[in-house]
């Protein structure tokens, strides 16, 4: 899982999969409820909690979803 900058989205590829928020590379303190996440046409997903958006990487292969 990749972290850019705040003003960007956080890359996953598909050994992030399935995809649920907090991620493990949250602080403790930041924790809200563990939500699963869809991604939408555009291949991504934002966490209805902390407003965090999730990009799949380019080229990464979705199985059985």
């Amino acid at each position: 899982m990749t972290h850019p900058s705040t003003s960007s989205a956080v890359e996953v590829d598909g050994h992030d999969l399935p995809l649920s928020c907090p991620n493990q590379a949250m602080p403790v303190w930041s924790s809200h409820p563990r939500v699963s996440l869809a991604f939408d046409a555009h291949h991504e997903a934002k966490c209805p909690y902390c407003g965090t958006l999730y990009r799949l990487k380019p080229g990464t292969v979705v199985k059985g979803h």
